[in-house]
């Protein structure tokens, strides 16, 4: 279990989802994002399903998935080299529990994610069967999409955050939102728990079209959130 102080204590962790053209990833590559994503859902504009061109070892490789069966996520962990593993869909605690053991008879385990959709009736008890389980829980935007909704959710309700997973934040998030995740930021710093708001997740509000992302604009966000 990754708690959050192994994570950063002040800078966030940045995560560009949904990437697609490898001369695009090079690119994204130059950046240094902490992690790239990888969709593995076909009905996703972004499906990738080609080879992987050369990026830093020093970016972590996730893979995203919707109600897939352990056999094939650990069958594109291999085929990719995935560092980590993005929940995306109905998974139960239970398969969570069962995927997290078949990880750990990896030689470098892959970090666990669970993707959870914020609506205005979100219930953070929706997260409790899953503490201890996944390494990071990550915040999205409930809507018609799997994820790629391109609309950000309340944040304030996280203010509220009840549990000691460190989590991502996603949703919506364009180059407009710097300042309002710094805030955010500011408030787990004043209660004394840095490391929750572990790392924000960016995908359609930084792209040219599906899969391709804006490489200046993802720069400057990357130096705007952790100044």
């Amino acid at each position: 279990m990754i708690t959050p102080a192994s994570g950063k204590s002040s800078g966030l962790s940045l995560k560009v989802c949904g990437m697609q053209q490898p001369g695009n990833m090079i690119q994204i590559s130059e950046i240094e994002p902490d992690y790239m994503g990888f969709i593995f859902y076909e009905k996703s504009p972004r499906y990738f399903k080609d080879d992987l061109p050369e990026i830093s070892s020093k970016i972590k490789k996730a893979g995203v998935f919707v109600n897939e069966t352990a056999e094939n996520i650990l069958e594109k962990i291999e085929n990719y080299s995935l560092n980590a593993i993005q929940l995306h869909g109905d998974e139960t605690a239970e398969f969570c529990k069962d995927l997290k053991t078949d990880l750990q008879k990896l030689g470098n385990t892959p970090e666990l994610i669970k993707v959870f959709s914020v609506g205005d009736d979100f219930n953070f008890q929706e997260i409790k069967a899953y503490e201890g389980i996944v390494d990071y829980f990550l915040f999205d935007t409930k809507g018609v999409l799997r994820g790629g909704n391109g609309e950000e959710f309340d944040w304030d309700i996280l203010k509220n955050y009840p549990s000691n997973t460190p989590f991502f934040l996603s949703g919506g998030i364009g180059p407009e939102h710097g300042r309002a995740i710094s805030n955010l930021k500011s408030h787990f710093l004043k209660i004394g728990k840095p490391g929750l708001l572990y790392a924000v997740d960016v995908n359609s509000k930084f792209e040219l079209k599906p899969g391709l992302k804006k490489i200046k604009e993802l720069k400057e966000f990357k130096t705007q959130i952790n100044s």
